[in-house]
């Protein structure tokens, strides 16, 4: 392992790509200490420490936003939003794809109507930062998290204008950086901005338990013992593992090749595989299901205070029921996440896979799978197979969703320490790492270097082939 790893450094072109993605990560990074116009750093740092442990409302918004936008509300600098508004607009023309047929004529017409959808998705992108900042900086004004100042007449209108500038500004930069990743750099440049993201608040997670930690207790009263701590690292170990493994999963479906006869010979008929991930969504489910579970906590718990101010006592007491039950870790809302997690699975699944157009592909290229009839019957097929694999998917996804939320609750340890066990955050984590393993591996392969998995990383070709 240790000659792969330095085999990277080895090869000059390869070499320069890992040092320009990290490059490219201290850039995102001293982003960081950039802070907005006129907002108060210091009430803003307390509002948001103050509430991370609570599982509604603000708290939870922030946490959510930090894990899975790459950026940092809750400290109000210049790349606050992240990266979320490109992904989202992304998101968008991704589902747009599959049910305007105008935008899938343009998607067939290869790099330059990829290229047209691009800018849109840029143009949106610049929308979604507007408004989502404006947004926040209301939150600000509302919440006197502004320098007084600021807080009446032009300077008001300097402090929004300024702060729009800088967080779509910041957004659009980390886009242009993900896009430099891409070209020069090693790795998917959306990808590795999230997953820099993530890893960046492990420090603080780990810091928390050391800081938490009492040896001479059990786990209670905000204090973590030994056996808390064991469960925990065993926890991460094993659920790392699981993610793991529904990343890189696959069901493979034998495909046979017709045989041609031409002049004297015959070609064809070799046998291989067509391999059908069983996460086929990937962490879109999640991002779907956190972000809408979100909503029902914060209005029920809005309510309940609403009806507490004044209202029936049969209201009162309905809205304190769906406050108290739909907070992070009760059972309806473990229930209602895992049935969301289900939906937006298959949802997400009869969006991008089409078995009508992966089986006019097979026919046109003169496979088949044995002893099914090319047409109609292939699809029927590969439609029953990925629905049953769907499901087996979505149930892997459901656990490693509720993980995080079930351990903060039970531990009564806070969310971002908790979302290392799971979620999305692991997930991305994961698939992030095993994509740079892989393109690492080929660059070394290609030029007769062992990789991580092959060989004993002196050289050479490692891997041999094997006839059937």
């Amino acid at each position: 392992m240790l000659n792969a790893f330095l085999n990277i450094f080895r090869i000059p072109d390869l070499r320069n790509k890992v040092f320009f993605t990290l490059g490219m990560l201290i850039i995102y990074r001293i982003g960081f200490w950039v802070p907005l116009v006129g907002v108060d750093q210091n009430m803003v740092k307390e509002v948001a420490e103050k509430a991370t442990d609570d599982a509604t409302g603000f708290g939870r918004i922030v946490q959510f936003a930090s894990i899975f936008s790459g950026g940092s509300l809750s400290q109000s600098t210049i790349f606050g939003l992240g990266i979320m508004p490109y992904i989202t607009a992304s998101i968008i023309f991704q589902l747009l794809n599959s049910v305007i047929p105008s935008l899938q004529e343009l998607k067939k017409e290869g790099a330059s109507g990829q290229q047209k959808i691009t800018e849109w998705t840029r143009y949106v992108t610049v929308g979604l930062c507007v408004v989502q900042a404006m947004m926040w900086l209301s939150y600000l004004r509302t919440n006197n998290l502004v320098q007084p100042q600021f807080l009446s007449g032009s300077a008001m209108l300097v402090f929004f204008a300024s702060g729009v500038a800088a967080l779509t500004a910041g957004s659009l930069f980390l886009m242009w950086l993900g896009e430099q990743i891409d070209k020069y750099g090693i790795g998917n440049g959306v990808s590795v901005i999230l997953t820099a993201g993530i890893l960046a608040q492990l420090p603080n997670a780990v810091g928390w338990i050391v800081s938490n930690f009492d040896a001479s207790q059990s786990s209670e009263g905000g204090r973590i013992g030994v056996l808390a701590v064991v469960f925990l690292a065993a926890s991460f170990i094993f659920v790392t593992a699981g993610a793991i493994l529904i990343t890189v999963a696959q069901r493979r479906i034998p495909i046979q090749q017709a045989k041609h006869t031409r002049g004297r010979k015959v070609v064809g008929g070799q046998r291989h595989y067509l391999p059908l991930r069983i996460n086929h969504a990937g962490v879109m489910p999640i991002i779907f299901a956190s972000s809408l579970m979100i909503f029902p906590s914060s209005i029920f718990g809005w309510l309940n205070t609403r009806a507490s101010q004044g209202g029936s006592e049969w209201w009162i007491a309905t809205t304190n029921f769906l406050a108290e039950n739909f907070q992070i870790g009760m059972y309806p809302y473990v229930l209602v996440e895992i049935a969301l997690i289900y939906f937006f699975s298959y949802f997400w699944t009869t969006v991008q896979f089409s078995p009508d157009d992966m089986s006019k592909q097979l026919k046109q290229y003169g496979s088949f799978i044995p002893g099914i009839r090319p047409g109609p019957r292939t699809a029927d097929y590969l439609e029953t197979v990925m629905e049953r694999i769907t499901y087996v998917g979505a149930g892997f996804l459901a656990i490693i969703a509720i993980i995080p939320t079930m351990v903060a609750e039970w531990l009564q340890i806070p969310f971002f320490v908790a979302s290392f066990l799971g979620g999305t955050g692991l997930l991305i984590v994961v698939s992030v790492g095993l994509d740079i393993i892989q393109r690492i591996e080929a660059n070394l392969l290609m030029r007769n270097y062992a990789g991580f998995l092959s060989g004993d990383g002196k050289g050479g070709a490692r891997i041999k082939s094997r006839r059937s």
